[in-house]
């Protein structure tokens, strides 16, 4: 491998990082308009193993709206990073799979702002994301949730 095409490397996996982070905040911040603009303009996300839906990625950020609107806050967290280039589709480069674990803890609206305490919700799994390189950067062609976990304040509901 030449010193050139390492350093290509290392940057496309520098910019899927960043891509990643920022599927993360966009949840978070509830920034619905960024979590489409990361996605492919044919971009799915599956979230059915965690009640929600899957589809085409504008139906997918409303439903995300709304089913994330009670929480008041989300603090969600994408770690164990796998990334594997070129094999989405055989298309040497320019695609990547990337799996990774992520754990979502998240408090109900109505809450003292700011309280300390365990939040009211935490759950966690892993992500499967494929991914594209495009004319703009690496975007998201499909994301599929997989929750292994969620508690509940008192009580475990294993997933």
């Amino acid at each position: 491998m030449t010193q050139r095409v390492e350093l290509a490397a290392v940057m496309d996996r520098l910019a899927v990082d960043g891509l990643i982070t920022d599927y993360a905040v966009a949840v978070d911040d509830g920034d619905w308009a960024a979590y489409r603009a990361l996605f492919t303009s044919d971009g799915r996300a599956d979230h059915r193993s965690a009640g929600g839906i899957e589809g085409e990625v504008g139906k997918v950020a409303a439903w995300l709206e709304e089913s994330m609107r009670p929480f008041s806050m989300r603090q969600h967290l994408i770690v164990n990073r796998r990334l594997r280039f070129g094999i989405l589709e055989q298309d040497l480069g320019d695609t990547a799979r990337l799996q990774a674990d992520y754990v979502n803890p998240m408090r109900l609206a109505g809450g003292e702002e700011g309280a300390a305490g365990a939040p009211d919700l935490v759950c966690g799994g892993r992500y499967a994301f494929g991914l594209l390189r495009t004319e703009d950067g690496w975007r998201v062609r499909e994301v599929v949730v997989r929750e292994k976990w969620r508690r509940l304040p008192g009580r475990d509901i294993a997933g």
